[in-house]
């Protein structure tokens, strides 16, 4: 299995790490407070959950980045991407005020990717609350849905692996322009919606 990489630990970082942990996926997990910051909730989910410094997360083979929108240029400017499967998990609106950001009319993902040149960027686990993502998949006698999208077979192919592993049912939407799009809060219809995948 390629190692996980969780840069951001608000609440969609930390449910990220709470299900891979479950799944006894190992994860390094960094924010900009540095690693002692995350003791608390590397100490809850157990051995399976480094935390490390931005630089060690994104040395996985796949970084999953999940930071306020704002503070994602600055989070990210130092780091170096070239070939890497990025997740964008991100989504263009944050607290306090959750007003959606100014885009000029572009879809997330894209103003995304430009920070991120030369990695194989895939869209996904934006799209639930963070308390829906991180309960059981296992729901309603099915898998909880989870859509993804990128411009990369290969690295989506990896995404859809890891999705797979953690208990969901992966539902590829496409390249990155499409999905982004549908999944991007606010403005795209997909979000929030807790769909299960019977039988």
């Amino acid at each position: 299995m390629m190692s996980i990489g969780i840069i951001g630990a608000g609440s969609i970082g930390a449910a990220l790490a709470t299900i891979l942990s479950r799944a006894m996926i190992p994860a390094v997990i960094a924010n900009s407070r540095g690693p002692e910051s995350l003791r608390a909730l590397t100490d809850e989910l157990g051995p399976v959950l480094t935390a490390g410094t931005v630089e060690q997360a994104a040395e996985q083979d796949i970084v999953v980045v999940a930071v306020p929108w704002s503070k994602i240029p600055a989070a990210l400017a130092s780091l170096d991407f070239g070939g890497k499967v990025v997740v964008d998990a991100n989504n263009p609106i944050e607290a306090p005020l959750f007003e959606p950001a100014d885009l000029g009319g572009r879809v997330s993902s894209a103003v995304f990717a430009d920070l991120v040149p030369g990695a194989r960027v895939v869209k996904a686990f934006n799209h639930l609350p963070p308390p829906v993502l991180r309960a059981d998949p296992q729901a309603d006698g099915g898998r909880r849905v989870l859509f993804f999208s990128g411009d990369d077979a290969g690295a989506k192919a990896h995404v859809a692996r890891l999705i797979e592993r953690l208990g969901f049912f992966g539902i590829d939407l496409g390249d990155l322009a499409t999905g982004g799009r549908l999944v991007q809060f606010p403005g795209g219809p997909l979000p929030a919606l807790n769909l299960v995948k019977l039988g």
